[in-house]
């Protein structure tokens, strides 16, 4: 009787087993794929994930966030070096460049569509980094890792989102916001876009969440490495910025908390980061020198940048750089003297009849900026051809510029000699500490408590790096600047900042914030046009007209084309358009005021 017991209970057991080993073989997941049932486990899973945004924001063209230089054939649009070419600091005048001449002319279009070259800054179709971020948000609690370590990897999607939420709010406005995973029936996907200020306090909350959890060092060399917490604080205090200063010139709530953040973030990383002003002591020499290298580790100055790898990634913006037409005559008289005087107050300014004397007494910058003739064997520029430069748009040969002002910041002739079509190599420097010093002096300037100890650790250590004069906390008044309506001071620390970021995407939106769209009402000139220059520069194709303040003739860029007398309209152009297909799938997004 004991036996047949113990056999019944054997059998019971078996069948027991049996039908939980039958359950496990209806519940095994597919080998050959990964699923979010077998995924989600460790810290490794997670950190393979996240490379998914590190791989998407490489598309320039659909998410210019960390905008380096898209690849191949697109490198002509979708590069920071192209950017101010929306503003005033270049003058394109290349068919190639037509994206940018429509906008600086004030004759933008509402597009039909987000996607193709030259609709890059739309960002509508960059939504599926957005869904990737929240794809990640809802599944980081499934591995089974401490909080803290998890929280790493949270902090770098919201990372992502915020700085991809920002850049739609500063294109548009108000912006639908997305923070769970949607699919095709989800009633998101038709809603009206949310209100700008509530959209940015989710993204302050991204950040911060970044700023608490990103380590310090991921232990990866930063050669480029992931983004490190310093690199989240110098995003926050650029997106703080842009908010706070946005807020307080077109309106909006709370403006001074936002530029408090932005300081706060900014003076953490100048006090604890381990970032600092790339300088050998050579003034004619350091600013430009790590914008035109091949090989961007290593310098403490440089916080993110973008290898280019033959056979891997590659560009050509050493050769497109020439299609953005050179340096305006306005940005070039923005660069103070050596006494640290602007050329409207300085007896050392001598004066721009022939473009040798523009660089007479001036901020080492401007020659570190812009080609100085003697300068083309140094750079070997155009490739060392043995032309004279600078050469004027129709002169035959060699490179030539729309203004005369050939732009040579970031020329390196090296990725360019002996390399085929669109295998270029030159790195993008993507974010670089200096940034972070100037938006904690503009940020405590607005705030209206700037003191000259303030100005000493941020500044004055950009004027340190090229021997200029530091800046008083009382300088004089910039006749040229006098009508903006702000302080002899802000005036400089704008100017700083111009001049400092040149050519590195920044002026176009630096003056929709600052609200002073209508400079971009001013016609693009280039150097002066006189008999010397006429002979100088023979066969030059050029147009020309008379400067109504001194009488002097110049180089007018856009004299008799399609983007001649620009215009900026006040109640439409601080924003953009949303495009036409948008929409037509969502009417409920509704267009910007002025666009409809």
């Amino acid at each position: 009787m004991k036996r047949t017991i113990y056999n019944f209970r054997l059998l019971f057991v078996g069948v027991f087993m049996l039908g939980a080993c039958n359950d496990d073989f209806l519940e095994r997941f597919p080998l050959d794929e990964v699923s979010d049932e077998t995924f989600w486990n460790t810290e490794n899973d997670l950190q393979t994930y996240n490379n998914t945004f590190y791989h998407l924001v490489q598309n320039d063209i659909n998410f210019p966030i960390m905008l380096g230089h898209h690849q191949g054939f697109d490198s002509q649009v979708a590069s920071y070096l192209m950017v101010d070419g929306f503003a005033d600091n270049l003058a394109p005048n290349h068919e190639r460049h037509r994206p940018f001449q429509q906008v600086r002319a004030g004759r933008q279009v509402v597009p039909t569509t987000s996607s193709g070259i030259g609709n890059q800054w739309y960002g509508y179709r960059g939504w599926n980094l957005v869904r990737a971020v929240n794809i990640g948000l809802e599944n980081y609690p499934n591995a089974a890792i401490p909080d803290d370590v998890r929280n790493r990897y949270v902090g770098e999607a919201r990372l992502f989102r915020g700085w991809f939420y920002h850049h739609i709010v500063k294109m548009f406005g108000d912006a639908p916001w997305v923070d769970r995973e949607l699919n095709i029936d989800s009633e998101e996907l038709f809603a009206a876009r949310v209100p700008r200020e509530e959209v940015m306090d989710n993204v302050l909350a991204d950040l911060n969440f970044a700023t608490e959890h990103i380590p310090n060092d991921w232990g990866d060399g930063n050669d480029p490495g992931r983004l490190t917490r310093w690199v989240a604080l110098l995003v926050k205090s650029r997106v703080c910025l842009f908010e706070g200063t946005w807020r307080k010139y077109h309106g909006g709530s709370n403006p001074e908390m936002w530029l408090r953040e932005a300081a706060d973030a900014a003076k953490e990383l100048m006090d604890n980061g381990p970032h600092s002003i790339y300088t050998t002591g050579d003034p004619t020499q350091d600013y430009n020198s790590f914008h035109r290298t091949l090989d961007m580790s290593g310098n403490p100055e440089i916080m993110v940048f973008r290898r280019y790898v033959l056979g891997i990634r590659t560009n050509h913006v050493q050769n497109y750089y020439s299609y953005t037409g050179g340096a305006t005559r306005n940005v070039v008289e923005d660069y103070l003297c050596e006494d640290g005087l602007p050329i409207t107050l300085s007896p050392l300014y001598q004066g721009d009849d022939r473009i040798e004397d523009v660089f007479v007494n001036r901020d080492p910058r401007l020659r570190q900026t812009v080609l100085h003739p003697e300068d083309s064997d140094f750079y070997l520029y155009h490739n060392d051809d043995g032309r004279d430069y600078p050469r004027i748009q129709g002169q035959q040969g060699g490179r030539t510029s729309s203004t005369g002002y050939h732009v040579i910041k970031h020329y390196n002739a090296l990725d360019m000699i002996g390399k085929a079509f669109d295998n270029g190599e030159f790195p993008a420097l993507i974010m670089r500490y200096a940034e972070a010093l100037l938006n904690y002096a503009e940020a405590k300037a607005e705030l209206g408590e700037i003191t000259q100890g303030d100005l000493d650790m941020s500044i004055n250590l950009l004027r340190d790096r090229v021997e200029m004069p530091h800046l008083d906390i009382n300088p004089p008044m910039d006749p040229r600047y006098a009508d903006d309506g702000i302080s002899p001071l802000l005036v400089e620390i704008r100017r700083e900042r111009r001049i400092e970021l040149f050519g590195e995407g920044f002026r176009y939106d630096d003056l929709r914030r600052w609200k002073q769209g209508k400079k971009l009402e001013k016609p693009d000139m280039g150097i002066q046009w006189n008999a010397e220059a006429e002979a100088r520069y023979e066969n030059a194709i050029i147009f020309t007209s008379v400067d109504p303040e001194n009488g002097k003739t110049y180089i007018d860029v856009y004299q008799n084309t399609d983007w001649a007398d620009p215009v900026f309209d006040e109640n439409r152009d601080y924003l953009w358009p949303i495009p036409l297909n948008d929409l037509a799938q969502n009417p409920n997004l509704g267009q910007n005021p002025g666009w409809e």
